[in-house]
């Protein structure tokens, strides 16, 4: 399989790797297989890509990972833009699987939010530790 065919196939990987922070060192074909170096944040990040990765081809025999973690890469940044009808707690229980954590939202806003019950449409918010 050509370079282009690997990376289109494991775009899903390659796109979660990129919008989470990770530091990507190699990404190239090699004897019909790609080759990907990576690191992550944390062990959490790492499963996140070795389940994408096996969401992709759970054999991926033409695949050759080396996904490191690196404590030195920083976190991944996630956001999330409000919309109508959203509240903290519909947020928090999105991301958190609780209503309850809505003031750690509140809090990593601190710089845009005054008011953890007024939150407008079209305002990106951080969500820690997602």
């Amino acid at each position: 399989m050509s370079a282009e065919a690997l990376k289109a196939k494991y775009k899903p990987v390659i796109d979660l790797l990129s919008t989470r922070g990770a530091l990507i060192h190699h990404l190239h074909e090699e004897a019909g297989k790609l080759v990907l170096d990576a690191s992550v944040h944390d062990e959490a990040e790492k499963n996140r890509v070795w389940d994408q990765i096996k969401g992709v081809d759970g054999n991926y025999d033409d695949l050759k990972a080396n996904i490191s973690v690196d404590a030195n890469v920083p976190a991944p940044v996630v956001t999330y833009t409000v919309q109508g009808g959203d509240t903290l707690s519909k947020i928090s229980k999105q991301f958190f699987g609780s209503a309850n954590q809505y003031m750690k939202i509140f809090e990593a806003n601190k710089d845009q939010l005054s008011d953890p019950d007024k939150i407008k449409p079209g305002q990106v918010l951080k969500i820690p530790n997602a």
